[in-house]
């Protein structure tokens, strides 16, 4: 049973419900597809919750959904090392189900999918409030570190998800678009709980697409991180290849192997592990569109030499050899007078993450043709 404050917190989703809706029948020729999606990384020490796990713990998580309809949820514990008995489970105040059981046991190193919510159905862009009992003891718990936006763990404010790794819905009624990313993807530079991140800005140029935010803050394309996660090209198949009804993938990588030590000095090879991804996406029937590297003057490690690494992989991006189609969202930031930083107007303060508007300019550097 949830805690009074996780329930009361369930009761103020904005979901719409349908009462008389069936947990099963009338499921067989749903189109799931993914409505919200977040990455995993690995705990460590300086995250005490995860890295220590829960006995008898509630986690709420408050997500916002792209695309509405019917909903199911999502599990994983991509870095877990034992099973994590997970449930019973509330979505919008409603009985979630496992196989027709309130609680059920999360492979370490598995995912987990719910049945069909029984007479819940969202609406487009709407909040959706999860609560989560672990019985536990858990032992340490994937999760993703911060998704810009407020949750709770046994009632203490965290902008942490464990667990909790997708919501997948019936009513997508335009393409499913993946956005594995960093700190831009993440949402660095907005505000937590205003949902303008620049992934958020563009599912609402998109009604009735879905749009799955896959950045973490740090993640390079071709070094894992014990803090920052497992790179790119490592956590392709994880992260993106298991989303339900996916039609194509914005890969926003980049900056950190160049600034992030050891630097990524060779454009070669950054633009070698851009084509290899986008063949992985290609072979699974996906289109990819890449985005160009983001200005970063006026970060602390920036470099004239790490300048002209990046505008050597950003003119190959521009050739349209590598992808199949290319956002520039280094164009979308940059100051023209200086084209090695970020315009002022659109600069968070650090030179690296866009504030608010420049992760409006972002959204607006896709064109949504690239996308069907």
């Amino acid at each position: 049973m949830l805690t009074a404050g996780a329930a009361a917190a369930a009761g103020a989703t904005t979901v719409a419900f349908a009462p008389g809706a069936a947990a099963a029948g009338g499921t067989a020729g749903a189109r799931w597809t993914a409505s919200w999606a977040t990455a995993q990384t690995a705990p460590t020490p300086t995250d005490p919750v995860a890295y220590t796990g829960l006995t008898d713990g509630v986690c709420t998580s408050v997500v916002r959904l792209s695309a509405g309809g019917r909903v199911r949820l999502r599990y994983a514990h991509a870095f877990g090392t034992v099973p994590v008995l997970v449930g019973p489970v509330t979505a919008g105040g409603r009985p979630v189900t496992f196989g027709g059981l309130r609680r059920e046991w999360l492979a370490a190193g598995g995912s987990l999918t719910s049945d069909p919510v029984e007479g819940l159905t969202a609406s487009d862009g709407s909040r959706l409030t999860v609560g989560t009992r672990l019985p536990g003891p858990t032992g340490p718990l994937s999760f993703h570190r911060n998704t810009h936006a407020s949750h709770t763990v046994n009632g203490e404010r965290t902008t942490s998800v464990f667990l909790l790794t997708g919501v997948e819905t019936t009513g997508t009624r335009g393409p499913v678009i993946a956005v594995l990313g960093d700190s831009v993807t993440e949402g660095v530079g907005t505000p937590d709980d205003a949902d303008l991140r620049w992934p958020d800005q563009l599912a609402r140029r998109l009604p009735g697409s879905a749009v799955a935010n896959l950045g973490i803050s740090g993640n390079r394309l071709l070094l894992d991180d014990a803090r920052f996660g497992t790179g790119g090209q490592a956590r392709f198949d994880r992260d993106v290849l298991s989303l339900p009804g996916l039609r194509t993938v914005l890969l926003q990588l980049g900056v950190n192997d160049l600034q992030q030590p050891p630097s990524q000095t060779d454009p070669a090879r950054l633009l070698a592990a851009y084509r290899q991804t986008a063949l992985r996406a290609r072979n699974a029937g996906l289109r990819i569109v890449g985005a160009t590297i983001t200005p970063f003057e006026g970060w602390i490690r920036w470099t004239p030499e790490l300048e002209t690494v990046r505008q050597t992989v950003n003119a190959a991006l521009r050739t349209g050899r590598v992808f199949d189609a290319v956002a520039d969202f280094d164009r979308a930031l940059r100051d023209p007078s200086r084209p090695s930083r970020i315009l002022p107007a659109h600069d968070s303060g650090d030179g690296l993450h866009p504030d608010p508007s420049g992760h409006a300019a972002l959204a607006a550097a896709v064109d949504r043709r690239h996308l069907l």
